[in-house]
C-alpha cells in the first residue's frame, strides 16, 4: 500500500509532538508584529519542512514568501542573490543594490499592503559581515517601521554566532527563537513512525515494538536518519520477498 517513502519529503502533513505548534505560534506572532525569527536545529530534524508547512496556508494577498538557501557566498554576492529572489535587477554597487532592494520592500508593504516574509536557510554559512550589516539593512524610516519579517534558519552554531558580543545589534532584534530537538521519547517516536507510514499510504503494521526501538536508537531520534533507515530496510525486505520489516532486516539496514 505504500505510495511514497515514509517520513520522506513527499509527506504533506508533518507529525507534531508540540514543537511544530510552538513554531507556528511564534511564526504567526512575527506576521502580526514583523521582526526577525531564529530557527535552529541539527541537520535532519525538519527545519525547512516545518517552515514549508507553516507558510503553505498563508494568504497570498497579504504575505509574500521569499526563500533563499544560497548563502555560502560573499556579502555582495548574497545581496545580489537576494535582489534576484525579490525580482529586482541587481545593481553593480552595493549601496545602490541596498537602496533598490529596500525600495522594493517598502513598495510591497506600503503600496501593495503585502508583508514580505524572507526565509534565509543555511544561514550558518553567511559571512560575518552580513551579521554586522543586516540590522542597518532592516532600518526603515529612522528605524520606526518594520516592513519585513525575516527567519534565519540554520544549525545550532548559528545561534552561538549571533549571540557573540560583536553581533549584539542583530541579537537585540531577534523576537522569536525556536530550536528543534530530536524525538528521543519512545512513545513520541512511535507516533512519528505511525504517522509517517500512514502518510505514505501504509494500511498494515510493518514494524514490531522492538523494531521501532531499533530505529529509534539507530536514528537517535532524527527523522531524516529514520527515513533513510526505513527506506534501506524496505529495499532489503523487498529483495528478500518479505512483506514486513523484521528486526533482523532493520539491524541489517542500520
Amino acid at each position: 500500500g505504500l505510495t511514497q517513502p515514509p517520513l520522506g519529503k513527499e509527506s504533506l502533513t508533518l507529525w507534531d509532538g508540540g514543537q511544530l505548534t510552538g513554531l507556528e505560534q511564534q511564526f504567526n506572532w512575527l506576521l502580526q508584529s514583523p521582526g526577525i525569527g531564529l530557527l535552529t536545529a541539527e541537520p535532519g530534524l525538519g527545519k525547512t519542512a516545518a517552515l514549508r508547512q507553516v507558510t503553505r496556508p498563508l494568504n497570498l494577498h497579504q504575505y509574500m514568501v521569499f526563500y533563499i538557501a544560497d548563502t555560502d557566498f560573499g556579502r555582495l554576492d548574497f545581496y545580489r542573490e537576494l535582489a534576484i529572489v525579490f525580482g529586482v535587477q541587481p545593481a553593480y554597487r552595493r549601496s545602490q543594490l541596498w537602496r533598490d532592494i529596500k525600495a522594493h520592500i517598502v513598495h510591497l508593504a506600503t503600496q501593495k499592503n503585502v508583508l514580505p516574509v524572507l526565509i534565509i536557510d543555511e544561514a550558518q554559512n553567511l559571512p560575518f559581515e552580513f551579521f554586522r550589516d543586516f540590522p542597518a539593512f532592516l532600518n526603515f524610516v529612522f528605524d520606526s517601521k518594520e516592513y519585513m519579517t525575516v527567519w534565519l534558519v540554520g544549525h545550532p552554531e548559528l545561534a552561538r554566532d549571533i549571540d557573540r558580543p560583536i553581533n549584539r545589534a542583530l541579537a537585540s532584534r531577534i523576537q522569536a527563537r525556536i530550536e528543534l530537538k530530536p524525538i528521543i521519547d519512545r512513545e513520541a517516536f512511535k507516533q512519528l513512525l505511525t504517522h509517517g507510514f500512514a502518510q505514505a499510504g501504509c494500511t498494515h503494521n510493518l514494524l514490531s515494538d522492538s523494531g521501532i526501538e531499533l530505529l529509534r536508537m539507530g536514528s537517535k531520534g532524527n527523522p531524516r536518519l529514520a527515513h533513510q533507515l526505513i527506506v534501506t530496510a524496505l529495499r532489503l525486505a523487498c529483495d528478500k520477498n518479505i512483506n514486513h520489516l523484521p528486526d533482523e532486516i532493520i539491524n541489517e539496514a542500520i
